[in-house]
């Protein structure tokens, strides 16, 4: 495996790649349902759709999109329901917490890339231990959500440094495609809602299936940088 160059830093994706949102997400679809007089849906059918927020959780729960009748209104109720709820069961995947500590100690900075709405991302952040991240970008703090590269770029300038001197990992094929387009590194996570075997077919440049290979991947960016030094 060909050693990549060491980054700055390291950008995240959220939903499915730092954090487990999926229950608290599933929880505001189903109380939709149930106000409604509907069974729940199964956890099972709503979990892979977690990345694509409102729109998957509606899509999987109601089998409705952006453009049918009805979905604005269900949208709106489900960001009431998940603003009200949305860090009861949701935590940091296991082997994050030592995935960011030791970016930390190798003295880099690591921020959050999302394409949730700034509205649910700044108050979730510090309730699920993200508090401290370099920078915080949500879906609307530009023109454009990824797979845009906007919001990567966005980053990228918020921390003072090039683009290329970033990696940035996510769970979902439009992180990759958003990274690829910002000139960044792109590494998909296998543990996140994409699964252990799609993010292989996205044309990242690392696939990494638990957070402790991203760290030692990490580890051997920055052994040849200094072995070059």
């Amino acid at each position: 495996m060909t050693i990549a160059a060491a980054p700055r830093a390291i950008l995240f994706d959220l939903d499915g790649t730092l954090a487990d949102t999926a229950p608290d997400l599933a929880a505001a679809v189903n109380l939709l349902r149930s106000r409604r007089g509907l069974a729940p849906t199964a956890y099972d059918l709503l979990r892979p759709t977690a990345s694509a927020g409102a729109r998957g959780m509606i899509g999987a729960s109601f089998g409705l999109t952006p453009d049918d009748d009805g979905y604005l209104a269900l949208r709106d109720e489900f960001f009431s329901n998940y603003e009200a709820a949305m860090a009861v069961h949701s935590r940091l995947f296991d082997g994050v917490p030592a995935l960011l500590a030791g970016i930390e100690a190798a003295g880099l900075r690591w921020g959050v890339v999302t394409n949730k709405s700034r509205r649910f991302t700044d108050p979730l952040l510090p309730q699920i231990g993200l508090g401290h991240a370099a920078c915080a970008i949500s879906g609307d703090t530009t023109a454009h959500p990824k797979p845009h590269p906007a919001p990567l770029l966005e980053a990228a300038r918020r921390l003072q440094l090039a683009p290329e001197q970033c990696w940035y990992a996510g769970d979902d094929l439009r992180d990759i495609q958003a990274g690829q387009a910002a000139g960044m590194l792109t590494i998909a996570c296998g543990w996140g809602y994409g699964g252990a075997t799609e993010p292989a077919n996205w044309g990242a440049d690392y696939l990494c299936q638990q957070p402790a290979e991203l760290l030692a991947l990490l580890e051997a960016a920055l052994a040849g940088r200094a072995l070059a030094a």
